[in-house]
């Protein structure tokens, strides 16, 4: 993301570090692609056993024990107890980790950067100095333009999608070679078929904002950034937790909400309060995101991909889009999908809108309305339980 002075502002002393680590790997990782000829290396973020990366090895280990095939993840994340017992593990980052992504035959995960080192892969990966297949499986839907996983910027082989339009767009937008781009369905769809609603939670997730998480001299152009507490983020969405008129909404129809950011906001949680203890200020090492997409009977966001994931369960949400020129100057302009036009329910800009749009949701039992109903339909021709199966035999027979 980000022109290339943004891209030199974010290289670390570890990224120096891990280039000697990488050579350091070498003779050992030739030894073992001779070793193991099949090999296929699989994760997500550094500290996640809960997206597309963990539900596909769960689904080889279950349903190909045959398969080759590794899961990298840090050790000391609560989510290692998931993967532990399923299949070979190893510590995400370290020797090993170089060790097995250069002897790899096909390197799978659900994020660009799910590699050892995201900056010395990158260059090993898009200047063709590794010869391996690449399989990206994903974090969410995309409904934006990004440049950044353009075919120039990934040299990907197997680009997965999780919705039809999604598909056409990156196929046609994207750069990739005819048959890169696939449209297999989310691995972790296959989980959001069977689920046990709480017809009383809301779930509030907002995404995250990349000139707030990953500071650069761009963000000084977008707002202040000498405190966390005066960003637009902030104060609006603080500003909702603490609102009169949600707590006695919350209070007249006996709900409750489940405020989550995204994982990469998830340092800045202490800074939120709330007005009602109807309201639980969720930490993602306490909480697992899907379940709780799973569990919530309505959901509030703004442009987070996991709307998708509640449009794919059939369930209703309205968008809180306080900072959309913002978002789209910072972070990701607008692509193929229109939150107003296209959305999965009302698009909202104000804290007004949003109370007044979930009352009526709430005085109706949260139920769906049709015309969102509609679109969700339309949105996924694919909603069935074999994703796993699809993205496994994708990857198997790879060009």
């Amino acid at each position: 993301m980000g022109g290339l002075k943004e891209k030199f502002e974010r290289v670390k002393w570890t990224d120096i570090l891990a280039g000697f680590t990488f050579l350091a790997a070498i003779p050992q990782a030739m030894a073992l692609r001779r070793k193991r000829p099949d090999l296929w290396l699989i994760c997500e973020d550094c500290n996640e056993a809960r997206d597309n990366g963990y539900w596909l090895y769960k689904y080889i280990r279950t349903a190909h024990p045959e398969q080759d095939c590794v899961y990298a993840i840090n050790k000391a994340s609560p989510d290692y107890d998931r993967v532990k017992n399923l299949g070979e593990v190893i510590q995400y980052g370290g020797y090993q980790h170089w060790v097995y992504y250069l002897a790899a035959h096909k390197n799978i995960s659900s994020q660009k950067g799910g590699k050892p080192n995201a900056a010395v892969c990158y260059v090993l990966e898009v200047y063709g100095l590794l010869k391996n297949k690449r399989a990206f499986l994903q974090h969410g839907v995309i409904v934006n333009d990004l440049p950044w996983l353009y075919y120039s910027a990934t040299k990907m082989n197997l680009f997965v999608c999780g919705a039809k339009r999604e598909y056409e767009f990156i196929r046609d937008t994207f750069g990739y070679p005819e048959g890169a781009v696939q449209y297999l369905g989310l691995t972790r769809f296959d989980g959001l078929h069977d689920f046990e609603l709480k017809k009383k939670q809301i779930l509030v997730m907002p995404t995250w904002r990349e000139w707030i998480a990953t500071p650069t001299s761009k963000s000084k152009t977008l707002e202040d950034m000498s405190d966390f507490t005066t960003t637009e983020y902030f104060q609006r969405w603080n500003e909702l937790l603490n609102s009169r008129h949600l707590a006695d909404l919350l209070e007249k129809y006996d709900m409750e909400i489940m405020f989550y950011p995204h994982r990469n906001m998830q340092q800045y949680l202490q800074n939120f309060s709330t007005a009602t203890d109807r309201i639980t200020i969720a930490d993602w090492k306490q909480y697992d995101v899907q379940e709780l997409l799973k569990s919530s009977a309505f959901l509030i966001t703004d442009y987070s991909s996991i709307s998708m994931d509640f449009a794919y369960m059939r369930k209703p949400m309205l968008y809180y889009q306080f900072d959309e020129e913002k978002f789209r100057r910072g972070q990701y302009p607008e692509g193929y999908f229109s939150y107003k036009r296209d959305g999965f329910g009302p698009f909202c800009v104000t804290l007004d809108d949003v109370c007044e749009n979930l009352e009526r949701f709430m005085a109706n039992g949260l139920a769906g309305e049709a015309v969102y109903s509609q679109r969700e339909e339309a949105f996924f021709p694919l909603y069935d339980r074999d994703n796993c199966k699809r993205n496994y035999l994708a990857i198997k027979n790879m060009k």
